[in-house]
Parts: C-alpha cells; structure tokens; sequence
C-alpha cells in the first residue's frame, strides 16, 4: 500500500502523534514500524477475544458474500435472530427482548427513551427524570453527557446540557461520608432513595449505573449489598433500573454481566463493546416482556431507531464471537486470569504514587495519588495519568488513562482490559511494563516544581 500523510484526519488529540496501524495478533497489536504492543486495555475496553481470530474473519466473510446491509424497518435476518436467542441465554431469565444499536452512546440513549415511553404508554407520562451518579461515564452524545458525572467531559458542553440529577457514587477508597469498611451501612445507595423523594417519586422514571465504574475512575467495585439495596429502592418508588454494561457485559468481570455477581436483575441492559471484540460495532439494550409488552399494546411502535441498527454483517460478527467465547469458556478463563492480574498489580503498592488497585476479572484500575496517607490528588495540570499511560506505551504496553476520579477534575488511574485469552507469561509482562512505567514517573515527578512553583 502507497504511502499517504494524514493531514486530513482530525484526531481526537491533534497535539498527539499517533503510530500507524499494521495488524493484530492476540493479544499483540503491530505497528508499520514493526514495533510490538500488549494490549492492555482491549482498546478501550473492547477487545475481549484478541485480535486475527481466524473463526470471526470467516464468518464476517460468510455474510458479507450473502448480504451485509438491512434496514431494520425492512427486514430482519438469521444472523440478527440466532444473535438475539445467544443473548438473552447469557442473560437472567427475566430478560427476554433485544433492541440493536452501533455503539454505547446510542444503547444508553436508548434505554432512556424506552423507558419514558414505557412511562407514557402504561399512563405514567408524569415520570420522565432519570437519575445517574457521579464519577461515572455514559457515553459522548448530549443525552448520555447529561447522565454522566465527569465534570471534565461535560464543562465545555454545559450549555448544551440538560439538567439531571445526580447521587454520590460508590467509591470506598474516596468514600463520600469519609466512612471506614467496618462502619459503612452502604449509605452511597441511601442516598438514591432522598434524591428520589426529592424529586418526587411520581417523576422519576429510570435510575441508571455501571455495575464497576470504568473511564472515569478505574474499576470501581461496588460493596457487597449496594446494588442489591439499589434494586430494593428502585422497587419501592416504581423506577426502572437500567445497567450500563457497556464496559463490563459479556465476560469482562468474569461473569457475563457485572450485576450477575450480586444476583441482582435490572428492568434494560446496555451492553456490549466485548460483544463483538471491535470486530463490528455492535451493540444492544435487552430489557423484558414488561416494557416491551407495554409499548406494543400502547404507542404500537418504538418511538427510535439508528440506520446501522440490527445490520446482519454486524450481527454475524458478534454471533461468531459469543461462538468463540463459549467454545473457549472465556468468561470463566477472565476470572480466572483477573484474580492472577489484581495478584500482579497489588506488588505496584510499593510505589510511593500507588494509593489503590481494585478490580473484578479481567478489568482492574491503579489510582495514583500526590500522598498517600491523605489521599491527596496530584494537581490536574500534570497530567499523571497521561505520563504513566505514554511512558507505557513507549514501552510496548497500551493502557487506558483516565483522570477526574476524584472531584471531577483532579484523580489519576490505569484502567487495564485487556483480552480474555491472555497468558499468565503475558500478564507477568503487562505487569512488569507498567512497574517500569510507573517507578520512572514518579522518579520525574519527585523532581519536578509542583504547577504552582512553577508558575
């Protein structure tokens, strides 16, 4: 292939130098340059089957020699059939429907609005508002901007913005009633119930949560209890309960859905990017006969619907991976493997700039911290998540950075995802890389004049 500049491409980080792509192979991901790197992170918490799987190649070969493109108002597909039977037998047996979507800002919108017009077709048009927390992330488009609660992803948009509410979230290294494990009553889901009486029972319609937190604090596994007192307080003032798996569904904690851990069954689930492995973008909400049979006797129709939606090359695509995923029992191999990741990341507690390692399966987050007895964030400014995750990736390992966990702006993680087949070897690598990483920034960062010193 001829060689092209890329003056044309807006990136999403024009000051960044971005190598180019050559090929996948596992858990390697090959520049044109040759150079190797370990995919952490699965992307951005995609990849879950590994890259080159010859299995899915050939199946997406298969229905693109048939038929690759269907309007979902015009015809449905096998592909798009068997897929939705696949999905719902990973699911708890309540959950019975599938909606298609092309990518999770879309699936969480979704929900949303199924949920409103569930509200207005079974006589409840006064429920509309939709709860969401803090330090969580929903998706780019304005809708799931709103839900989101990451003050540095919104502030440009705040304008555009509309109002929603927002509950404290369930972070136990930061807890937000500064409350030690053995004194906590789980008052971070309480707090759902008074917003709800706050804004009035008869108004809300939907709360909605990542099972773990992902970009916007790294793994964020919630205390045993709270999601189950969730659910209960959803119950008691009629509100949907809506699960966003789009980082966590289909095996990424080591369960097929994060929630299934607490034997908790929400109302929708918007899932998955490790559906498909990034071989296709796909995604889903799957709810249950109750919403579905509601609007169908109501309005008569869904109310949305996405161009892409339903596709049957996107379909055969992430039918091929669930194939492969229950062939190698790759949901049982991520738990497996991410207890052996938290054992290798909890050595990184010898850094001076580790406050905390959490994770369930193969998702797991590293919080930096300027002090570690107070917890005290580095400033913003330095961008220490950025300098942890550039230093890796010099190094032949890609992580997923991420920062504002702690107050919206200030709070430094790794996010690591990295595919469910990896080896124990290449998680010894992972690990080693980024203890690498991580000694040599803080090293640099003992030196260096704090922002303000050197302003």
């Amino acid at each position: 292939m001829p060689e092209h500049n890329d003056d044309h491409i807006f990136y999403r980080n024009p000051t960044k130098f971005y190598p180019t792509v050559e090929r996948g192979e596992g858990v390697y991901i090959y520049d044109k340059s040759g150079k190797r790197y370990l995919d952490g992170s699965g992307g951005a918490v995609v990849v879950s089957i590994g890259h080159g799987v010859p299995e899915v190649r050939e199946a997406i070969f298969r229905q693109a020699s048939e038929i690759a493109f269907t309007h979902g108002t015009q015809f449905t597909s096998e592909a798009a059939i068997v897929l939705a039977e696949r999905i719902i037998a990973l699911c708890p047996p309540s959950m019975s429907r599938v909606y298609y979507l092309s990518g999770g800002s879309e699936a969480v919108e979704t929900a949303v609005k199924m949920a409103r017009q569930y509200q207005v077709d079974r006589g409840k048009p006064s429920k509309y508002k939709v709860i969401s927390r803090w330090t969580s992330y929903h998706g780019n488009t304005l809708g799931a901007l709103a839900l989101g609660g990451h003050t540095g992803r919104r502030k440009y948009y705040q304008p555009l913005i509309q109002h929603t509410p927002h509950i404290v979230p369930c972070y136990c290294y930061r807890c937000p009633f500064n409350l030690q494990p053995e004194r906590c009553r789980i008052e971070c889901a309480d707090d759902l119930e008074k917003t709800i009486l706050y804004e009035g029972p008869d108004a809300v319609s939907a709360f909605i949560a990542e099972p773990v937190v992902g970009a916007t604090a790294g793994a964020l596994v919630p205390k045993d209890g709270y999601f189950q007192k969730i659910r209960e307080i959803c119950d008691r003032y009629d509100v949907l309960l809506i699960a966003d798996e789009v980082m966590t569904g289909i095996g990424r904690t080591g369960k097929n859905f994060a929630l299934d851990h607490w034997h908790v069954v929400p109302d929708m689930i918007a899932c998955a990017k490790g559906m498909a492995s990034g071989y296709a973008p796909v995604f889903c909400v799957v709810t249950n006969d109750m919403i579905h049979d509601t609007i169908k006797k109501g309005n008569g129709a869904f109310v949305h619907g996405h161009t892409f939606s339903q596709n049957p090359l996107s379909c055969a695509t992430a039918l091929a991976v669930l194939d492969y995923i229950g062939t190698h029992d790759l949901v049982k191999r991520s738990a497996r493997m991410g207890d052996y990741l938290l054992e290798g990341l909890e050595t990184l507690y010898r850094h001076p700039i580790v406050g905390d390692v959490r994770g369930l399966g193969l998702f797991a987050g590293v919080e930096f911290v300027k002090d570690k007895n107070t917890k005290e964030p580095f400033d913003a400014r330095l961008k220490v998540n950025a300098l942890i995750g550039a230093r890796a990736f010099a190094k032949g390992l890609i992580t997923y950075p991420g920062g504002g966990g702690a107050d919206g702006m200030r709070g430094d993680h790794s996010l690591l995802a990295p595919p469910y087949t990896i080896t124990e070897a290449q998680i010894d690598e992972l690990v080693a890389i980024l203890d690498a990483s991580i000694g040599e920034i803080a090293r640099e960062l003992a030196t260096r004049p704090s922002p303000e010193e050197g302003a």
